[in-house]
């Protein structure tokens, strides 16, 4: 299986002030072709510092890449000048924020902003598109990702759009080059449920019709169940659980996974020995909250939260190492 993306023991600092944010540490990840990896975790726990780290989109003032190294087709990202980045952004890697919103330009149209992307990238794509008109490109890569009316959002304004619709514009923009990679950073985090559910399947099958590779970074476990093909869960800029989807799913080893998937809601259900469930039920939490990652606790970044706490978790962090079918950083195991 081909690996597209290597991240080799990478650690980000941020600075505030005369604190330094440990916000990613010696990360290990790779990304195979075709595939659709998914980085899970609760907010601040360093998946979108992660997520941008290889298009080296941090803020160059406040944060320094501390270690590790990122390959990318025998190229070593992080070593490339300014000059190559920009010809690589956008191109062979492309990048889905957050919010639509703010991602887009509010004073030019939806079609000059894709335009732009072509513009800038049409030598180095893989399908011959800096032969066809633009415009014709671009109402051909709003058809794909199945806005109505391409025609019309072309001439729009991002205010002028609904937010699924401005969403998938953005998607617009990053496949228009056809890259290689698509980094997805919480794509539906400011859209309903019904449209998030619209989104994750437009990028699964881009990506299959398209031959993509998808990163996909959230914080709800319950998207990533049907479209991803492994799963790492990520706490205190470290990954704790890593392996194919279905197997982190079935069955979590970290005890940090298993409080994510807990408290998740379900359907009451009725049993036969116990009747149908009448009383509300409260749902199992994570007592605590994650370390300042500033000042990182001794051992294990999760045992002050951990019902499983041993001695040796508050003197030494675990490595992640291979325990069945997945790998788990746990004293337990």
């Amino acid at each position: 299986m081909k690996t597209m993306l290597k991240i080799e023991n990478l650690s980000v600092d941020y600075f505030r002030g005369k604190h330094t944010i440990h916000a990613v540490r010696n990360v290990c990840l790779d990304l195979y072709e075709g595939e659709m990896l998914g980085i899970v975790g609760e907010s601040g726990c360093g998946k979108s510092t992660l997520a941008m780290t290889p298009l080296r989109l941090l803020p160059e003032n406040a944060s320094d890449i501390a270690g590790g190294k990122i390959w990318f087709e025998n190229q070593e990202l992080l070593g490339l000048s300014d000059q190559e980045m920009r010809e690589l952004r956008g191109g062979r890697i492309a990048m889905v924020f957050q919010d639509p919103f703010t991602t887009l330009n509010p004073v030019l149209t939806i079609g000059d902003q894709i335009e732009e992307v072509v513009r800038v990238h049409s030598k180095g794509q893989r399908h011959g598109a800096s032969a066809q008109p633009a415009k014709d490109l671009v109402i051909d890569v709003l058809e794909k990702v199945h806005l109505p009316d391409p025609e019309r959002i072309y001439k729009s304004y991002p205010h002028q759009i609904s937010g699924g619709q401005r969403q998938r514009a953005c998607i617009a923009m990053a496949i228009v080059s056809n890259p290689k990679i698509v980094i997805a950073d919480e794509p539906t985090t400011a859209l309903d449920v019904t449209v998030q559910k619209e989104i994750l399947n437009l990028l699964d099958q881009l990506r299959k019709d398209l031959n993509m590779t998808v990163l996909l970074i959230t914080h709800n476990m319950g998207l990533l169940s049907e479209r991803t093909d492994r799963l790492a869960v990520m706490y205190a800029g470290e990954i704790v659980e890593y392996g194919e989807t279905r197997s982190v799913l079935r069955k979590p080893l970290h005890p940090y996974t298993k409080g994510l998937l807990q408290s998740l809601p379900k359907l009451a259900q009725q049993t036969e020995d116990q009747g149908p469930v009448t009383k509300s039920r409260r749902l199992p939490i994570l007592p605590g909250q994650p370390p300042d990652l500033k000042d990182l606790p001794k051992g294990c970044s999760f045992h002050p939260r951990c019902s499983h706490v041993m001695d040796v978790c508050r003197e030494q962090a675990p490595v992640l190492k291979p325990v069945e079918n997945i790998e788990t950083a746990c004293h337990l195991y």
